[in-house]
């Protein structure tokens, strides 16, 4: 169910460029977030690094000021989830905000010793996976989920993915789910072991580690399809998103609170952001530059290549976040002596290219 906006204070002063962790609620969408943002950041200058569905919580990462034009650079960030999968019953969005649409019902003693893990395993590595009908991907320039809603069939392409974990945090869970008015008369009829509606179901808690573009609902509709019950997703939450954790992230609230302790000081600066130098640090490996090369950069002039053998690893020898704005390529972060980020490089022939320059000359 969706949620007004929450009131919060509007920054008395611009938020540095930077990178901003936000705990999303239940029940906002991702543009909700991006919106309260721009009062408490005092700036309309705001985006977002990948989409979460309004039932998810968790992990958003925002830029704001010169870091919205970073962002296109994190979106292919793998991304880690917390979820609970609910086998036994379809819904039409594969999720709990959808009308029942089977409900063959599920037992736990139905999950035969090793059928549950070597399903789980088949979802994991690389896959082909059809999206979610009720996504945001265009199908001839109109969003998926608009076709639905008006009515349309919508079948979308599969595409590949990988999936790093599909993993049981915990025993399954019995369950009795009843199913109101018509939905129980139709949904349940063909329920094993339905009795004046109610559906017995199985929940399951999973973690989920995937790559960016991956739908954790179409991973539930899959599971169930694979067990034969039918499946659909009860519960997301965002714990990662590349090197950036949830439990470095700052619910609205606290933000707000947070702009309205600033605005009395003398001197506000603006709600506290991290720097565009730090995230580059944790996503991408690192090139110090020399002065020669930094002012060769900030006028988009290419380097030789050879220049990337001094790249090093990114903080913490993550691995660097690859990205959709150049897939498959490396991305290298060029800073100045006084430590100041320049641009993003990547390799194409001889050159070192800069794809992104942030300290323009």
């Amino acid at each position: 169910m969706r949620r007004r906006r929450p009131d919060v204070a509007r920054g008395a002063a611009t938020a540095a460029d930077g990178v901003l962790l936000v705990d999303k609620p239940r029940g906002l969408t991702s543009h909700d977030v991006v919106g309260v943002t721009r009062r408490l950041a005092a700036t309309r200058k705001v985006g977002h690094a990948g989409t979460l569905d309004p039932m998810a919580t968790g992990l958003l990462v925002l830029g704001i000021g010169r870091a919205t034009r970073f962002l296109t650079y994190l979106v292919g960030a793998d991304k880690t989830y917390e979820s609970t999968i609910r086998l036994g019953m379809e819904t039409t969005t594969e999720d709990a905000e959808g009308q029942v649409i089977a409900a063959r019902g599920c037992r736990i003693d139905d999950l035969i010793e090793g059928r549950l893990q070597e399903a789980l395993a088949s979802l994991t590595g690389r896959i082909q996976q059809v999206p979610s009908a009720i996504s945001a991907i265009k199908v001839n320039g109109v969003r998926a989920y608009k076709r639905v809603r008006d009515g349309q069939d919508v079948e979308l392409e599969a595409r590949p993915v990988t999936i790093h974990e599909l993993r049981l945090t915990g025993e399954p869970r019995q369950a009795g789910v009843d199913l109101p008015g018509a939905a129980a008369g139709d949904a349940s009829a063909d329920a094993e072991d339905g009795v004046g509606g109610e559906v017995q179901v199985v929940d399951l808690d999973v973690v989920v580690s995937c790559s960016s573009g991956t739908y954790v609902r179409a991973l539930a509709r899959d599971l169930g399809r694979t067990l034969g019950c039918g499946a659909h997703l009860i519960a997301l939450r965002r714990t990662g998103v590349g090197p950036f954790d949830v439990g470095q992230a700052h619910t609205l609230t606290a933000l707000s609170e947070q702009v309205e302790t600033d605005a009395a000081t003398p001197d506000p600066r603006g709600v506290t952001t991290v720097p565009l130098e730090e995230v580059a640090r944790r996503c991408f490996e690192r090139l110090d530059l020399t002065e020669a090369e930094a002012r060769g950069l900030r006028f988009g002039q290419p380097l030789d290549v050879a220049i990337l053998e001094r790249a090093q690893s990114p903080v913490g020898n993550t691995v660097p976040v690859a990205s959709k704005e150049a897939p498959g390529q490396r991305v290298v972060a060029g800073f100045a002596p006084d430590g100041r980020l320049v641009a993003l490089l990547t390799p194409r022939g001889s050159r070192a290219r800069p794809v992104l320059v942030l300290d323009p000359a």
